[in-house]
């Protein structure tokens, strides 16, 4: 009796850390004033630096809240390069719709995803960055699901940019839990480095799964969803709501100088 009252008791507490954050995200979507995606904000939300007066090799990675309902799950993630001395940002990422998924562009690299806010979630410059670029560069060239986009649970933007992380390990990336689709890690193989590159993780299809890595501490993945601990920057991941705590550290210039 005793083992199925706690077999019970861990049941209930893991199903309210999945519901009740996503309840939560929910309601903040469903409450706040939508317009149409095509009429919505796409302009800049002026995070990314002047290139004409940062001359230094900048590499920034984006994350903003899909449109819709999906934006209580999930967030989409893109990549921006300037090499030094460019007078201009190249924007990497993978979209769903019209042609190819793999898109290359010069699109405002900070902007507005459908009228949802970008939240920076790195940033290297300097040499770091000068390094990393032709290493990105190439790692996009040869992505293996150029032609294939699955909104759930992968290969997607998300899986996208975590296998840009992973095949540059320098890069040092920790991606959000709401980064749905981060976890799949292909049809032919089970193991694989982190996105962070400092652990390892084992996933099922994305479907199911577990990370232990230095940067993202320990997380569970459940049909996509992430559930975790950060223990090097104390930190509770939740679905929906994302990190909660100490941020993540992921090389912002402002938090390495503060910190």
């Amino acid at each position: 009796m005793k083992s199925r009252r706690i077999t019970r008791f861990i049941l209930a507490a893991f199903t309210a850390l999945i519901a009740m954050p996503l309840m939560a995200s929910g309601v903040s979507i469903a409450t706040a004033e939508r317009k149409h995606w095509s009429t919505s904000r796409w302009d800049s939300a002026g995070l990314a630096p002047d290139p004409l007066s940062v001359t230094d090799a900048v590499v920034q990675v984006y994350a903003a809240r899909v449109w819709g309902w999906r934006g209580a799950f999930a967030v989409h993630t893109w990549l921006v390069v300037k090499p030094a001395g460019a007078a201009g940002y190249t924007r990497y990422e993978v979209v769903g719709w019209g042609g190819s998924p793999v898109r290359v562009s010069q699109r405002v690299p900070d902007g507005y995803w459908a009228g949802n806010p970008p939240e920076l979630l790195h940033d290297l410059r300097g040499a770091e960055a000068a390094a990393a670029i032709p290493l990105l560069i190439a790692a996009a060239e040869r992505y293996p699901y150029r032609d294939g986009y699955v909104i759930w649970p992968g290969p997607n933007s998300n899986s996208f940019i975590a296998y840009l992380a992973r095949e540059v390990p320098e890069l040092g990336l920790e991606l959000p839990p709401t980064a749905v689709g981060k976890d799949w890690i292909g049809t032919d193989r089970l193991f694989a480095p982190a996105p962070s590159g400092t652990g390892w993780q084992v996933s099922l299809f994305g479907l199911a799964g577990i990370t232990a890595a230095a940067r993202e501490g320990l997380e569970l993945n459940l049909l996509g969803l992430t559930i975790g601990v950060d223990f090097l920057r104390p930190a509770l991941k939740l679905p929906g709501l994302g990190r909660l705590g100490l941020p993540a550290g992921n090389g912002s210039p402002v938090e390495e100088t503060a910190g």
